[in-house]
């Protein structure tokens, strides 16, 4: 009877397949939930103007592998649009715009399905639910402000996000339409501020694990061997009894107090690497562990305390770790534990000391989430997964949510008013390095737009009028720096500021000089400003789409010019 030869390897496994061979780095980035996120995601892009940015937009989003993608454009192929437009070519001329972008994006990426639309937006946005099948709109300027006030409005209603940019000569700009409420979980923060070892308030299994490690520490009965691998996590708990014993139980709060701490530390051996480790960790580890501010906002949001059967799950797991933190002073425990130096058997029990603890906090906290479903009748079907309570608990200290904010549209015979955000406007109007300028210039040229442009209704199409695109470049560059003076001085009327000269001047000064630029370009998009902007707002998009990392909020804008970005919340 044959047997098998007793050399041949056991079979591979966990061999990558070829899609996570494919998209191996952007996994890396936003994991497999986030590439799942934007494979189910359908953008639609409303194109007009040049169309450069919108179709570079789209480029860097089909490459990661959106699953489908729909440009509608009604322009038609032009010599001029072969100048700047990468996604057409010779054969495309006199063809609609859109098939031809959406054919040559999707040979980027088979696995991405394209959509062309060649119908007028005037008759497009007047059908009823036109937004539903899509998850996320882009919209590039110029558009005729009515059109995008509708645009805006289903947006809002149907809660879809949305970017309207503009991309003009040197300069570019995007603002974010976000829904009211928008959470996000996984922040990325900094490794660096994801420790939270609460070593102010041990729990038994941490300090019989201490007590294992640095035993016999102070009598001297370690061996060299053991005294240079006790992780210094146990270090700082042990110096920590020995100072509540000197200090009538407290534990050191102040600056000094953490100084004089940490010679108590050192005295223990100055020459030993993990010593220097808890020396280190002393300032940044002894701290409580209470929530910032933002954190604690969102956790007692009306969101989190009015729960009905259709709330988000993200807000009954915020009312289970409100709860939670009510009754223990404190978040759940993330369970990470950094690098350190010990034998890698105390390492790993260490860990796992911390992974347990996390697994108890998460379990309370779900705990508590199934008896909000129970109280308000919730249907199984929107029960919350255990993973989402799992994921909530471990970035519980790094939550964030943005709140939507409308875009402000520029519409003829109407003054532009700031409202709740124009003294902290006016206050960037007086900082050098701020891009409000750029963005004042932006709206005065949308301003332009809406008052010189014949309405589509009338007109029978779109008859946009742009500045700088006619003969009389120069009469066009004094009307939209006027529009732009105007605003500034609503604006820091509104505020009740007061700017005097010369810095009144010198305000004035550069938003002429940002007007003048745009007004020079006469509406053009240069294909390298276009490209960057383009990147700029796939990668909020893809923000928006996973809701991963933490978007604009709500204004972004590039000086091509002094190679420069801003962002202002407006």
């Amino acid at each position: 009877m044959a047997t098998a030869p007793q050399d041949v390897p056991p079979p591979l496994k966990d061999i990558p397949t070829a899609k996570e061979k494919k998209y191996d780095r952007q996994l890396r980035l936003w994991g497999a939930s986030g590439q799942v996120a934007l494979e189910e995601t359908h953008i639609l892009l409303v194109n007009s103007g040049p169309g450069v940015t919108g179709v570079e937009t789209l480029k860097n989003l089909v490459l990661p592998g959106v699953g489908h993608f729909t440009i509608l454009d009604s322009a038609v192929v032009s010599e001029a649009d072969l100048g700047v437009n990468f996604f057409l070519e010779d054969a495309s001329l006199g063809k609609f715009r859109a098939a031809e972008t959406v054919r040559l994006l999707m040979e980027l990426n088979p696995g991405v399905e394209g959509h062309a639309i060649t119908e007028p937006l005037e008759t497009f946005i007047t059908q009823d639910n036109v937004f539903a099948p899509y998850s996320l709109i882009l919209a590039a300027a110029p558009i005729d402000p009515t059109i995008l006030a509708q645009i805006q409005s289903q947006a809002r209603t149907l809660q879809i996000p949305t970017f309207y940019f503009h991309c003009v000569g040197y300069f570019s700009c995007f603002s974010v339409l976000l829904p009211p409420a928008f959470p996000i979980v996984d922040t990325h923060p900094d490794p660096t501020a994801t420790t939270d070892l609460r070593l102010l308030a041990p729990w038994p299994a941490l300090m019989q694990f201490t007590k294992e490690k640095t035993g016999g520490l102070e009598e001297g009965k370690l061996n060299a061997q053991d005294k240079a691998h006790i992780p210094w996590v146990c270090l700082l708990l042990h110096y920590l009894e020995q100072w509540k014993e000197q200090h009538d139980g407290k534990l050191p709060a102040s600056y000094a107090e953490k100084t004089e701490f940490r010679k108590l530390v050192r005295s223990g051996d100055p020459h030993e690497e993990n010593w220097d480790e808890a020396c280190a960790a002393v300032l940044k580890s002894l701290n409580p562990p209470t929530p910032s501010s933002s954190v604690r906002e969102i956790l007692e949001a009306p969101e989190a305390r009015d729960i009905n059967t259709t709330t988000p799950a993200f807000w009954l797991i915020a009312n289970a770790v409100q709860h939670f933190y009510t009754e223990h002073k404190q978040l759940p425990l993330p369970g990470a534990v950094p690098d350190m130096k010990a034998q890698s058997a105390d390492y790993i029990k260490l860990q796992n000391i911390y992974k347990s603890k996390a697994r108890e906090d998460a379990a309370e906290v779900l705990a508590h989430v199934r008896k909000l479903e129970q109280s308000i009748d919730r249907s199984p079907d929107l029960a919350v997964e255990d993973k989402e309570v799992e994921n909530f608990c471990k970035g519980a200290a790094h939550i964030h949510l943005v709140r939507g904010r409308p875009f402000q549209i520029a519409q003829a015979g109407e003054a532009i008013m700031f409202g709740d955000r124009a003294k902290a406007m006016a206050m960037e109007l007086t900082m050098p390095e701020s891009l409000i300028g750029l963005y004042i210039a932006f709206l005065a040229w949308d301003t332009f737009v809406a008052t010189h442009s014949s309405p589509a209704h009338e007109a029978g199409g779109q008859a946009l009028k742009v500045p700088g695109s006619g003969e009389d470049w120069e009469a066009d560059t004094e009307k939209v720096t006027g529009i732009a003076h105007t605003v500034v001085d609503n604006l820091i009327k509104e505020a009740g500021t007061l700017i005097e000269d010369p810095e009144y001047a010198e305000l004035k000064q550069k938003v002429s000089e940002f007007v003048q630029e745009l007004v020079r370009a006469g509406g053009g998009e240069l294909h390298n400003i276009a490209s960057l902007t383009g990147g700029l707002v796939a990668q909020e998009v893809i923000k928006a789409v996973t809701r991963q990392y933490v978007p604009v909020d709500n204004w972004c804008g590039f000086d091509g010019v002094g190679s420069r970005t801003g962002v202002l919340r407006l």
